[in-house]
């Protein structure tokens, strides 16, 4: 084993030894030895993943097997590793948010009793998200798949004595495990028609499967395979509608709520999806279904953040939206762009959640924005981190969102695929609502009157049932006192602010020329002469500078501005309109509140026919048939054959004698019958 594949093995083998540390020795350690060891684990994971980044830089790339599990036929299960520029990437990107979360988390978690297991859960996270990046197999990635979505169960249900903890984390594991289904199925169709899962030789034979069908459908089997690992990145990249996870996840602590969303679980979805771009190239039908699927959430999620009050679960639908805009991207054949956007997201939804996780603080766990305002005064870290996280989040021109938002907007616009058009206005509509909601928490929250310290007769239901980084006491206070002013957060908590404002401002500036039109990709994401959406896209790019002026003169930046505008003029300038516009639309407000229904579809279609189907089970199955016939009816039956022996075993010998002399005449009877 050479030095570099030594320091493959330390990326993902660090977080998993302080995650071990702080979870079994925890108590021996203290608090101090746990986020000491799990800490120095991700940083060294991160520095390991910048010596391994400027070592493909160099052009040293890496595809191989470090053990074989086991073999059966011609199919073989492994663990590999395949290091290319799509993979340190990733790799950087999730250590490095990782490594913010977890510095944070010092300041956040500090008076919360589950201290030293809480970092091991985040140092566990890191270690299965950098095991399903850097697989070169199926398995592998399945593995951490699977991972990734058990810690996550463990982690938004982190305050476990919590009703609504309990419920998020099973309505968490329940959605993915839908999504999972329909992955494995396309991984199952690959084992039995390729013959192998490891990636190099299922790309080699994508040709072949393009021609093939399934089988008992006749449906083309390059389709069926895409559309069912689709269904698997639908689940963990939480769209339409496998989304309804999501916004519930805000029940577990705001640095999870940071890494679930930003850097690990939900961009598996979209990192699987490019890797797997030989095979969706092959079939427009899948393509059109991602691109469908990732218009409708990025426009109809976005609407929800309009109506919420809670500070994360604005972040949250945000989120959404914004996966809704990788996947468009994906389904338009500009996996590069879908990438790029996926990484410049993760330092500015980080940012933006950190920010969210500190104004927490500084208002004593009330996350109600309708209870906050004027906080640049009293949290100017805070307040400026927050403003550069929303420019970048709604594209304003130089920053990082803005050249992958606006690239993902015109190779839409530029893309001739099925549902291009559908997709188009999905994504122009979703630039004014992003701008509208993200700005209407920014003034809500930093700006306009003081509406903190007061006695609140209202809005407590609100308290109660979004309080996701309150206690698990639920006797615990919420908010300031009468009186009591908010405070900045501990450097803990401002200086990963700082850092992750730095890449939000800058990294997609210096890296968009060679991650959509150099050679960063080449040989690592697949376009096919049919779908020459980023050829396009590079005749008309003439530098970032460029770019960056002529968005100022855009529509995308015209519909941003007017959405920062309206928040502006109903939040600050004329604060009683919105709640006039809510009670004139109040069956479009009500609708939005409920999320669209699909909450309560899926407990009453969903959970309700379950619960029909077990009781039917239980009453017909175990009871009527199982205890009923099989059990009691068995017992019944000796108890019958029982009494009726009973009537021959008088004790009299007589007796006895006559059905002796009985059975030897019935017998000699059919013995001479026989003859």
């Amino acid at each position: 084993m050479s030095d570099m594949q030594k320091l493959y093995l330390v990326v993902p083998l660090a977080p998993l030894l302080g995650a071990v540390i702080a979870g079994l020795f925890g108590k021996a350690i203290g608090r101090a030895g746990a986020h000491t060891v799990t800490i120095l684990g991700v940083a060294i994971s991160f520095v390991c993943s910048v010596f391994i980044f400027n070592d493909v830089a160099a052009g040293n790339t890496f595809n191989g097997t470090l053990y074989t599990w086991a073999t059966s036929g011609a199919l073989t299960f492994e663990v590999g590793f395949l290091i290319d520029t799509l993979t340190v990437m990733m790799m950087i990107v999730v250590t490095f948010v990782s490594l913010m979360v977890h510095v944070y988390t010092i300041g956040y978690m500090t008076d919360d009793p589950g201290y030293q297991r809480f970092f091991s859960y985040i140092s566990l996270f890191t270690f299965s998200m950098l095991m399903l990046v850097m697989s070169n197999n199926f398995l592998q990635l399945f593995f951490g798949w699977e991972a990734v979505g058990l810690v996550s169960y463990l982690l938004i249900g982190f305050w476990y004595t919590r009703p609504t903890a309990i419920f998020a984390n099973m309505k968490a594991f329940l959605v993915n495990r839908v999504g999972d289904f329909g992955f494995l199925l396309g991984i199952g169709l690959i084992a039995a028609y390729a013959g192998s899962l490891n990636y190099a030789e299922v790309f080699n034979k994508a040709g072949d499967l393009a021609g093939m069908t399934v089988p008992a459908t006749g449906w083309p089997l390059i389709t069926a395979v895409c559309i069912g690992l689709f269904i698997g990145a639908m689940g963990k990249s939480a769209q339409v509608p496998l989304h309804v996870w999501l916004p519930d996840s805000m029940e577990g602590p705001t640095p999870i709520s940071a890494l679930i969303h930003a850097a690990t679980m939900v961009t598996a979805g979209i990192f699987m999806v490019a890797r797997m771009s030989p095979l969706f190239e092959l079939s427009d039908t899948a393509l059109s279904f991602v691109l469908i699927i990732g218009a409708t959430t990025a426009l109809f999620m976005g609407f929800l953040g309009i109506v919420q009050n809670d500070i994360k679960r604005v972040v949250a639908y945000s989120t959404l939206s914004q996966l809704g805009y990788m996947t468009v991207a994906l389904g338009v054949s500009a996996y590069s762009a879908a990438v790029f956007h996926l990484m410049t997201h993760a330092f500015f939804k980080a940012l933006l959640f950190l920010g969210a996780g500190s104004v927490i603080i500084g208002m004593h766990h009330d996350q109600d924005m309708r209870n906050m305002g004027g906080l640049w005064k009293y949290m100017p870290v805070t307040w400026i981190t927050s403003l550069v996280g929303s420019l970048a989040l709604i594209g304003f021109p130089f920053l990082s969102g803005f050249y992958s938002k606006d690239s993902i907007i015109e190779a839409v616009g530029v893309s001739h695929l099925a549902g291009s058009g559908y997709a188009y206005i999905c994504v122009i509509v979703g630039v004014f609502v992003t701008a509208f909601y993200s700005f209407r928490m920014y003034f809500l929250v930093f700006h306009g009157k003081e509406r903190f310290g007061l006695v609140h007769e209202s809005h407590h239901d609100v308290h109660h049932h979004d309080d996701g980084d309150a206690s698990h006491d639920e006797d615990h206070h919420h908010g300031l006192a009468p009186g009591q002013k908010p405070h900045e957060s501990p450097w803990v908590v401002t200086v990963p602010l700082v850092m992750l404002a730095i890449p939000s401002m800058l990294v997609g500036f210096y890296t968009i020329e060679p991650m959509l039109f150099g050679e960063y990709f080449k040989g690592v994401i697949y376009f096919s002469d049919a779908h020459p959406v980023m050829a396009e896209l590079e005749e008309e790019f003439h530098g970032a500078v460029a770019m960056a002026l002529h968005g100022f003169t855009t529509l995308p930046f015209f519909l941003a501005m007017s959405g920062v505008v309206l928040a502006w003029f109903l939040y600050l300038v004329q604060p009683w309109i919105p709640e006039k516009v809510m009670l004139a639309f109040k069956p479009i407000h009500t609708l939005l509140e409920n999320k669209y229904y699909f909450d309560k579809f899926n407990e009453t279609v969903f959970a309700g026919g379950a619960r029909l189907l077990g009781k039917g089970m239980w009453k017909a199955g175990d009871q009527a048939i199982i205890d009923g016939m099989v059990v009691n009816g068995s017992a019944k039956f000796v108890g019958w054959i029982a009494q009726l022996t009973r009537l021959f075993q008088s004790g009299h010998i007589y007796q006895y004698a006559f059905s002796m002399i009985i059975g030897v005449f019935v017998l000699l009877v059919f013995w001479i019958n026989r003859g």
